[in-house]
């Protein structure tokens, strides 16, 4: 059995996709990994203070430093990639990869909570809210009835 999912996208890139989750150049794919894993592992204040919530549109929210810190770090890594590597596409490295998938809870909940966006940034998060798949989560989010009364603000 597999639960966690960055292990869960693994498995589907190597069992379902010939192993083509993740981009071809090394260069790239060492990028991608690294910036998988730190999605993975990291962002705690942003998590913590913009909950997933596709119900919802919120503005003017008051983040801590911390949160403010961290959405410039993704922001970072968004222009970092695209510019080296997103020449071929619309998505982090060109083609749609793990990363994309690993990174499109947070283009929600930049959307959802209207962080300030531009350039490449807006141009990403725009292409992750127009994917079908995106598409059909949010339309069951809002359908859904029940309310996680901690994970509203």
């Amino acid at each position: 059995m597999i639960w966690d999912s960055l292990a869960i996208l693994e498995y589907i890139s190597e069992t379902y996709l010939d192993s083509s989750g993740w981009p071809v150049d090394p260069e790239a794919r060492y990028l991608a990994k690294s910036i998988s894993c730190e999605m993975h592992s990291s962002f705690f204040n942003l998590r913590n203070e913009l909950p997933m919530n596709c119900r919802k549109k919120f503005n003017d929210i008051r983040l801590s430093s911390e949160a403010e810190h961290e959405i410039d770090r993704i922001k970072k890594l968004w222009r970092q990639c695209r510019t080296r590597y997103g020449e071929g596409g619309e998505w982090l490295f060109g083609e749609y990869s793990i990363a994309d998938a690993m990174f499109a809870p947070i283009a929600l909940r930049f959307e959802g909570y209207s962080i300030p966006l531009n350039g490449i940034e807006e141009s990403y998060v725009n292409s992750v809210l127009k994917q079908p798949g995106i598409i059909e989560w949010i339309d069951a989010g809002k359908s859904e009835i029940e309310v996680i009364e901690e994970d509203e603000i």
